[in-house]
């Protein structure tokens, strides 16, 4: 069942175009991976699926209804949920309390406290410990939990590993790996690690100047294959977009 469709997509920067004309479809249950150098447009897709950039021209079709014209808020609450890049807790207070925040301003649905500490079960000794005392590891798991407290149909996953140790992404991943199990949730996710990106999605997107270079199965496409479209090769020349 497709819950996001992404259509002709053009989002920019005052005279500077970042997201050219994007085109892709999730499914409920499936992960994709958004790869691309800086400067790829990554960002900035991220930020208009969530509502926090507005849309150029294109459409965002969540679960069959056109959310593209919709406030960041209406889409949280429509099923769009996005861990950004900083994660953005209120680092002054404790993590029950950055979970309940989201909760009573979400969906209702399956996700409740207790079904988030089950998923990321990391979080249950620190409930109570303010949020600034944490590490960058905790800190992130802090911020996906608090985006499924607003039940999401979608989850929008920018950079999660970036500034985290090996052993803090391996944990991250091994909880991300869990809600990936459960099957109900879309999940689009910008990574940076090649190896980890085509390890965790079932399918790969590569942006090269805001336009999409290559999409499908990460085993299908090889490695090479990927690797040429992030720097923008194309049968070792470079490609024009």
């Amino acid at each position: 069942m497709t819950m996001l469709t992404v259509n002709n997509l053009v989002a920019g920067h005052g005279l500077l175009t970042a997201v050219r004309d994007v085109s892709f479809s999730v499914a409920a249950g499936e992960v994709l991976g958004i790869i691309g150098a800086n400067g790829a447009g990554k960002t900035t897709l991220f930020r208009t699926l969530a509502g926090v950039h507005p849309a150029s021209s294109g459409s965002i079709v969540l679960d069959g209804v056109d959310v593209t014209d919709l406030r960041p808020s209406r889409r949280v609450a429509s099923g769009i949920a996005m861990v950004p890049e900083g994660r953005r807790l209120f680092v002054d207070m404790a993590v029950r309390e950055n979970l309940q925040v989201a909760g009573e301003n979400g969906r209702s649905g399956a996700w409740t406290l207790s079904t988030v500490l089950e998923a990321l079960p990391a979080l249950a000794p620190l409930l109570d410990v303010v949020t600034g005392g944490l590490s960058g590891g905790q800190r992130q798991a802090v911020a996906i939990g608090r985006a499924l407290m607003s039940n999401p149909q979608v989850l929008l996953l920018d950079e999660v590993s970036l500034g985290l140790s090996p052993v803090a992404i391996e944990g991250l991943y091994k909880q991300l790996a869990g809600l990936k199990g459960r099957g109900d949730t879309a999940m689009v996710v910008v990574e940076q690690d090649l190896d980890r990106a085509m390890t965790f999605s079932d399918r790969v997107i590569c942006m090269l100047e805001g336009r999409i270079a290559l999409e499908g199965e990460p085993q299908v496409l090889g490695k090479q294959a990927i690797t040429d479209a992030y720097f923008g090769l194309a049968h070792g020349e470079m490609a024009h977009a």
